[in-house]
């Protein structure tokens, strides 16, 4: 692991000199030296609920987000981007990534940390709450990594029901990270990834170009695998220099889906050519390209015309993945924000203390505490998906409402924590600015907002018991506070209007956000969190509160606010 480099060092205190042009002081303290885990209460309080056996692992990452060294990786990570590389220098054509060793030492620590794997080799109870703990506490370390660790995650399931694949599903859960282009069977573990979308269709991949016919059914390491060859061009691929990736073609006219290795089994190099690398507003450590499939071979996983239902029956879970890594990017702007203002003075005190600043703290402490504990809970409903008829109702339509709502609110969050910066958050030297261009990518990545706002109205039309597990969910508190009971009730209005009129998704789903959000706190949080948050998150813009972050009204005291600002703040 590199060492920081020599400036990040805390400097010794200056002393004035006849040399001296000015002294250095009143700047932040280093916002490094805490554990993202132990010092988190929200977080720490929802482990020790549903899955205390994680505490051990949890710490150990959180450890990782709050070291300086681990910080200089992420730097580095997202300062030398990666290099595309068709040919070698004789000329043969060779598609690879170059990655700076920064990105394959993070990617080590998250391998070996378990993230993309844990759900599925844990014997304890709620692995995929566990999992999803992880993740958060790993996208407080470096976002660009957090891709490949949320596919390997989802991309097990999809494994593990196709029996040519088992060879893979046994290799996604290795824990030694290994950057090799060798065949399967001779690696310790295997990066995974997803190309779907196509530039003619975004989001809708009924309108899939690519084409597949067979080529030959053969024997793939003790199992008979369906080998179809691909022509055509995907638009997105992100971390192209993955071992395989889950795609989809159309057989006969019909959207079927595929699996496609980089490395065939006799050790050639398979047809799969990288045209460019994306040029992207953020997550720049991770490498996202425009493939071309030309006489490419893959294998068939399921039958052949219900790609789209095999892809969904995995992607769900790359959905919480992203709706609990920005709930996760949001805890570490608003730890971020808390540090540099209780240490930077201005007006004759910190200014964390000064009243208007506070009213933003808090505000924001309440946003990240409600969005942390709805993804957490949707995680756990993913964990009984296949035992709890409900639960699984529950999951169906909570997860694309929480991946819609978390990867919306997080830009929002990232706006404010980086004014608490003022100019120092908008410059390269720390993380900040980083954070703020991650913000956005996650509410486009797997569906836009109008695409999971459509997937909860789906829901809603074809399983009257999503309706049925959602309400059963909301009115599990009813009588704790006659606010929210109204809002539950009038909620339950706008899904019945939504169902018939798709110009009502958005609203509706955001209605079912916070009254996920206000189950989950007036179960967990303090009495000031749910006061706060009932006074100003339910029936839209009330009087108590504005459209942005700060304008907590008049029926939020000054008090409140500072016990919801200390409840947030890393203690170290």
């Amino acid at each position: 692991m590199n060492a920081p480099l020599p400036t990040q060092a805390r400097p010794p205190a200056h002393q004035a000199s006849r040399f001296s042009t000015h002294v250095v002081k009143n700047q932040a303290d280093f916002p490094f030296g805490f554990n993202a885990f132990e010092d988190d209460v929200i977080l720490k309080a929802a482990v020790e609920r549903e899955a205390p056996w994680a505490a051990t692992r949890a710490s150990a990452i959180g450890h990782l987000a709050g070291s300086e060294a681990v910080q200089e990786l992420a730097r580095q990570a997202n300062r030398f981007i990666p290099e595309l590389k068709t040919h070698d220098r004789y000329g043969n054509r060779i598609d690879w990534v170059d990655l700076h060793p920064a990105w394959h030492q993070l990617m080590s620590l998250a391998w070996q940390h378990e993230v993309p794997t844990l759900a599925w080799t844990a014997q304890e109870k709620h692995p995929h709450f566990a999992r999803a703990v992880l993740s958060y506490l790993w996208n407080q370390v470096e976002q660009g990594t957090g891709c490949p660790t949320g596919m390997a995650y989802a991309a097990h399931a999809g494994f593990m029901h196709e029996p040519a694949l088992k060879v893979w599903a046994e290799k996604s859960l290795g824990t030694v990270y290994d950057f090799s282009r060798r065949e399967v069977a001779d690696k310790p573990s295997v990066v995974v990834g997803y190309a779907m979308t196509e530039k003619q269709g975004g989001s809708d991949l009924r309108e899939t170009q690519t084409t597949a016919v067979f080529a030959h059914s053969a024997d793939y390491h003790g199992a008979v695998a369906h080998w179809y060859e691909l022509t055509g061009h995907k638009w997105f691929c992100s971390v192209p220099q993955s071992d395989g990736f889950f795609t989809l073609a159309k057989v006969n006219g019909e959207v079927t889906c595929f699996f496609l290795p980089r490395t065939l089994p006799d050790g050639s190099y398979n047809r799969f050519f990288l045209q460019r690398l994306k040029d992207k507003a953020g997550n720049k450590s991770n490498a996202s390209s425009e493939v071309e499939y030309a006489g490419t071979l893959a294998i068939r996983v399921g039958e052949e015309g219900r790609g789209l239902r095999e892809i969904l029956s995995h992607a769900h879970l790359t959905r919480l993945d992203f709706a609990v890594g920005s709930a996760g990017l949001m805890r570490q702007m608003l730890t971020l924000a808390l540090n540099h203002t209780t240490t930077r003075d201005g007006f004759g005190s910190s200014l964390a203390r000064r009243p208007m600043m506070a009213n933003v703290l808090a505000d924001m402490a309440v946003e990240v505490e409600a969005s942390t504990l709805m993804a957490l809970r949707v995680a756990k409903a993913t964990d009984h998906i296949e035992t709890d008829a409900r639960e699984k109702a529950f999951a169906r339509i909570t997860t694309p409402m929480a991946k819609y709502f978390n990867c919306s609110r997080v830009v929002a969050v990232a706006n404010e924590a980086l004014q608490c910066h003022g100019g120092n958050g908008f410059v390269e030297d720390g993380p900040m600015a980083r954070l703020y261009r991650e913000a956005p990518l996650n509410s486009v990545w797997e569906g836009s907002a109008n695409m999971m706002c459509m997937d909860v109205r789906r829901a809603m039309q074809k399983d009257p018991g999503c309706r049925d597990a959602l309400m059963a969910e909301l009115t599990s508190v009813k009588g704790m506070d006659s606010r929210f009971d109204a809002f539950v009730s009038t909620t339950s209005e706008l899904l019945q209007a939504m169902i018939d009129d798709e110009f009502l998704a958005r609203p509706a789903t955001e209605a079912v956000a916070r009254c996920v959000q206000g189950v989950e706190l007036l179960r967990h949080a303090t009495s000031d969190v749910v006061d706060v948050f009932l006074k100003t998150r339910i029936g839209g813009i009330a009087s108590n509160w504005g459209v942005m972050f700060g304008t907590l009204g008049p029926g939020v005291s000054q008090a409140q606010a500072d016990a919801i600002v200390e409840r947030a703040r890393v203690k170290r």
